[in-house]
């Protein structure tokens, strides 16, 4: 999506996570490949196009950026934030071809505690409502599942089929991944019931109270209420089958969806065990919008092309027609001028060229 629909939604976002106290984010199109190498697991594909640089380092053209600003960011530095807006290069799901995708997000590096937890999930849902009011922000902590599994005695190594099912809310094959898997009836119960939870926070929390095992569990389920409580209700849904790649992230994770498109608009979370991986004490929760699904919107996001239309008849001076456009933009207003109505475009006010008020 790179048209004027795009470019509002960008200067929109860009100017919310500036009043945030975000600062801009930029990065060259390439890192070293072995950044990428190093952490295929934690992206989204792992097709990765590179080059050889001019010293004969092996390249690559950005496939992700939240592992650049991971890198970039410096260490004992306190709470890090920035935002950014980049294009990616990724394999469409659909053609397997590559393409370039534009990314907005934000990310926030360093000490991360319930007021930073609480601030990057209230932006998630102030950036879909930039797109539309009429979104779903769902939400899921993945230290309840794996709570759970601590107290049955299950190693880690033992539960990566237990998460590819409880992604696709597939309760039967879950339920016999437990049985082989030698899990207690009340366990495989209890998370066969979390994936298939879905509601509101006020709904769902007090049910997840009777399910808590363990003091893993129990903190996760405290972490979420009390992270859930800084958004204002009414969007927010818990969806325990979100479950990303757990040798990443922990904890809070989130995705977002707007009516008309088939998937997340939206995802996010947070990625201590990355920084784990990249060889940091700190923590990290941030998300991306995903700019290129908008295309996909019908009529594009909600809002007006220009706040006036210019309407001029032929032979209309040129001079005079500029210094009254010119006039209204100075008055603060966005102008587009036209010499017929243009189809498919809205405004809120249209005017014809020597017209008063």
């Amino acid at each position: 999506m790179e048209g004027p629909q795009t470019e509002r939604v960008v200067r929109q976002l860009r100017e919310l996570y500036r009043r945030y106290g975000y600062t801009q984010y930029r990065m060259s199109k390439f890192e070293p490949y072995d950044l990428y190498v190093r952490n295929k697991s934690f992206l989204v594909s792992e097709d990765i196009l590179t080059f050889t640089d001019a010293d004969g380092r092996l390249m690559a053209l950005k496939p992700d950026v939240t592992l650049s600003i991971v890198k970039d960011a410096k260490k004992g530095s306190g709470l890090q934030k920035v935002c950014y807006s980049e294009n990616v290069y990724r394999t469409s799901p659909m053609s397997r071809s590559f393409r370039e995708i534009m990314q907005t997000g934000l990310e926030c590096v360093g000490e991360i505690d319930l007021v930073a937890m609480g601030e990057v999930l209230l932006l998630a849902a102030k950036s879909l409502e930039t797109v539309s009011g009429d979104y779903l922000l769902d939400v899921s902590h993945l230290g309840l599942a794996a709570g759970l599994l601590d107290s049955a005695g299950l190693p880690e190594e033992g539960r990566r089929e237990l998460w590819a099912h409880m992604g696709e809310k597939n309760v039967p094959a879950l339920l016999a991944c437990c049985r082989e898997l030698g899990l207690d009836g009340d366990t495989a119960g209890s998370l066969c019931r979390l994936t298939s939870l879905y509601g509101p926070p006020e709904e769902l929390l007090p049910e997840l109270e009777g399910m808590v095992r363990g003091e893993r569990m129990a903190a996760a389920l405290e972490e979420l209420g009390a992270v859930c409580a800084l958004v204002p209700e009414g969007r927010l849904r818990l969806d325990f089958s979100i479950v990303s790649d757990m040798d990443y992230y922990n904890g809070l994770v989130f995705r977002g969806y707007l009516p008309g498109l088939p998937d997340s608009v939206l995802s996010g979370g947070r990625y201590d065990n990355l920084l784990r991986q990249m060889g940091r004490k700190d923590a990290a929760i941030g998300f991306a919008v995903y700019m290129d699904l908008l295309d996909r919107l019908e009529g594009g996001p909600d809002g007006p092309d220009a706040d006036v239309l210019l309407l001029y008849k032929d032979g209309t001076p040129a001079r005079a027609v500029l210094e009254e456009a010119g006039s209204l933009r100075q008055a603060g207003q966005s102008v587009r001028v036209e010499r017929q109505v243009p189809e498919g475009l809205t405004f809120r006010t249209v005017r014809k060229a020597g017209e008063r008020g």
